[in-house]
């Protein structure tokens, strides 16, 4: 067990065995994942992925670890949170190296802070890997500043829905100028998020893009205005995984061909 990375126990200041590491996979393609990642992955005994984890990545486990799925499609049966922490701390007390593996970054709408705590709960170390999140990643796959001079001075990260529905938001706030809005998992929501955001004063002309499938070879970029959000997404019959990007950045003039390694693009 000594390739195992020491990791601080915060309640006795001293070096302890992480037995876990909760690692974020990035926002797809599997060459964009960490070095530090792809070597948790190559001596873990258990992986617990979730349903976005693809099969690239998943390669880079070592052979004859145990693969577990608990991922969960939208408004689809899938393990609860309770269950996954149970499932991380059984492994972990089997005296497994175990890896919690997630899309994107574990700490961006990925509960890794509720597994970190089931975790710290029963005295078990932890290692956090961090992952490029798919705000970052597919947004750059897609040629997409999310900041830029003069158009976007800050970016803000939100989910379009929960298990209650449309996700309780100041959207007044969001509306404000001079800012970029990356919304996860937001497609079945497009229609009414735009809505909302035209209800608090955007603009309805603002320029919005989706990007499904980020990262990955199937990447598609649809453009669109707020005020076409969900008819777009309808149109092109986008499905998860897919980002939507609104603001001045998303507004792309270039000519055809400097898109060309950024993926199929089409314009609403």
């Amino acid at each position: 067990m000594d390739d195992l990375p020491a990791a601080r126990d915060t309640n006795r200041g001293k070096e302890c065995v992480a037995r876990v590491a909760i690692v974020g996979a990035g926002p797809g393609e599997a060459d964009l994942l960490t070095l530090r990642a792809a070597a948790w992955l190559g001596r873990a005994d258990v992986v617990v992925h979730d349903r976005l984890v693809g099969p690239g990545v998943l390669a880079h486990a070592r052979p004859g670890a145990r693969l577990i799925d608990v991922g969960k499609s939208p408004g689809g049966r899938g393990h609860c949170q309770a269950a996954i922490n149970a499932l991380l701390v059984h492994h972990a007390r089997a005296g497994r190296r175990v890896v919690r593996l997630k899309g994107g970054d574990p700490f961006i709408f990925g509960r890794g802070g509720e597994e970190i705590e089931a975790l710290a709960r029963d005295g078990i170390a932890v290692e956090v890997v961090p992952g490029i999140t798919a705000a970052l990643g597919c947004a750059a796959a897609a040629g997409i500043p999310l900041t830029r001079r003069g158009l976007s001075r800050a970016v803000t990260l939100l989910t379009g829905a929960t298990a209650e529905g449309l996700a309780d938001i100041d959207w007044a706030a969001l509306a404000g100028l001079g800012q970029t809005l990356v919304v996860y998992m937001g497609v079945a929501a497009a229609g009414a998020i735009a809505g909302r955001l035209i209800e608090a004063g955007l603009d309805a002309a603002t320029p919005a893009a989706v990007i499904e499938n980020g990262t990955l070879p199937g990447q598609r970029i649809v453009t669109a205005t707020v005020a076409s959000l969900g008819e777009t997404v309808e149109k092109h019959a986008i499905r998860a995984p897919a980002l939507l990007v609104i603001g001045e950045v998303a507004r792309r003039d270039a000519d055809a061909a400097a898109w060309a390694s950024f993926g199929h693009r089409e314009t609403a």
